[in-house]
């Protein structure tokens, strides 16, 4: 099949044209008709498959020119970073099209979005935070949407935007198009579905999980931190082989913690990005390790929720995910567009079994890896891998048992008095005949009209 074979526009045929695309992906291609009639539609595909296409082409088919100011698509993304991205994708197919699309997320100025959205928009790409902060202010009316999608809807509910999630839907307009998509089905996603979707039709390309065909998968056992370290050190000294790498950690200390040793290591090669990164600086790292200016990039999942980078030779699972469906996102990063890709993983002993969970969600083994020679086995530890002793009968430590609980005592007979708030107020004033206070100047201008 190719892109003339769907019920395209000419501005559309256009754009992609100028985009040299000529075959749509398989979600792609199954999805068009269905999201086109109008049904709510819930699709599954692995990650790098062109999601975002898949959704965006009949949306913008059937999206008529309009003046009205209030937006008529909204599509919600779990991070800034992939506002950003989303935004830039409707651009390319909106090249040929009169619309106006606007990205929103925290951390810039709201006055600034503020006023972008009074000016009238057709396709706002936001977080859930900033647009229920936009919406409460009254600025954005959510009343015209006709067509909601939630991408990466699974990644939202594990950052906790579950509560954000239910309240927009609370002042969205009843009547409207649903289309959720995602990599992975987790019980949150299915229950959301469940209470918020009108029958949808499902678009399921593989199995919730399934890897990438294209994707090379291998794994390493390495005993603790710094041998891994002296492992990445080996691998990335081959330059043309690991040509743009990408890093992920478990959490922001140790993101930190390896880009020092990195830099170090290879000067002026190393990015890193994570939420304590200001705005700017995670944009700037985005685009710096695209364009190659860098190449190696360090990153806690953040990045691993739907960001097309090109050419990403090799994703690096320095730390084993906890959840499955994170190596799913993180090593969907590489091979992306049918292209080859190589992913890595770096387990030691305690992350054995979130390693096994991995392998259980794929239905296949990690092929394993012998350490090199030359690598050197480290018997340094760093703080969270040392042994935590307990020192007994330590004056200075307290136990758990004999922790300090809350306070308690007996309230003084004048704090004991019920707070009765204005019926109070108003009894008093029935029995005195009398303000109050002297500043119930109400009271005393309707007592002065009496008299």
């Amino acid at each position: 099949m190719t892109f003339q074979d769907l019920n395209l526009n000419t501005p559309l045929y256009n754009a992609i044209e100028d985009l040299g695309f000529v075959n749509p992906t398989p979600i792609q291609s199954k999805a068009f008709n269905i999201v086109a009639s109008g049904k709510d539609v819930v699709g599954i595909a692995q990650t790098g498959t062109g999601k975002t296409f898949a959704y965006m082409l009949p949306i913008l088919r059937h999206l008529k020119y309009s003046r009205q100011d209030n937006p008529r698509v909204l599509v919600l993304v779990p991070t800034r970073e992939l506002v950003v991205q989303v935004v830039e994708e409707i651009e390319k197919l909106s090249k040929y099209i009169n619309n106006r699309i606007l990205g929103v997320y925290g951390g810039t100025n709201i006055n600034t979005q503020k006023q972008a959205v009074a000016q009238g928009q057709d396709i706002i790409v936001a977080t859930p935070g900033r647009l229920y902060d936009l919406a409460v202010s009254r600025v954005l009316q959510l009343k015209s949407i006709q067509k909601l999608v939630i991408d990466e809807v699974d990644v939202m509910l594990d950052l906790g935007f579950r509560h954000q999630l239910m309240n927009i839907f609370d002042i969205l307009p009843e009547r409207r198009q649903n289309i959720m998509f995602s990599a992975t089905m987790t019980q949150d996603v299915d229950e959301l579905i469940t209470d918020f979707f009108i029958s949808p039709t499902k678009v399921s390309i593989a199995v919730s999980g399934t890897p990438l065909e294209n994707i090379t998968q291998k794994r390493y056992n390495i005993p603790n931190f710094h041998t891994k370290v002296n492992l990445l050190e080996n691998l990335l000294h081959n330059t043309n082989e690991f040509s743009r790498v990408l890093i992920f950690v478990a959490y922001k200390k140790m993101a930190d913690r390896l880009f020092e040793k990195l830099e170090a290591l290879f000067p002026g090669d190393t990015c890193v990005i994570h939420s304590n990164k200001t705005q700017n600086y995670r944009l700037r790292s985005i685009e710096q390790f695209g364009n190659g200016e860098h190449r190696i990039l360090v990153a806690t999942d953040v990045m691993a929720r739907g960001l097309d980078i090109e050419d990403v030779s090799h994703v690096i699972n320095f730390d084993t995910p906890e959840y499955p469906e994170n190596y799913m996102h993180r090593i969907g990063r590489t091979g992306r567009a049918e292209k080859e890709g190589h992913a890595l993983l770096f387990s030691t002993e305690k992350e054995q079994d979130s390693k096994d969970a991995i392998e259980a969600l794929m239905a296949m083994r990690i092929a394993l890896l012998p350490l090199p020679d030359e690598v050197e086995i480290s018997k340094e530890l760093i703080d969270e891998e040392r042994l935590q002793i307990r020192e007994r009968n330590n004056p200075t430590k307290r136990s758990l048992d004999d922790d300090v609980g809350p306070a308690f005592h007996e309230k003084k007979a004048k704090n004991k008095k019920e707070n009765l708030g204005g019926s109070y107020r108003r009894e008093i004033a029935k029995k005195y005949k009398k303000p109050k206070t002297r500043g119930d100047k109400n009271y005393n201008r309707r007592n002065k009209k009496r008299k």
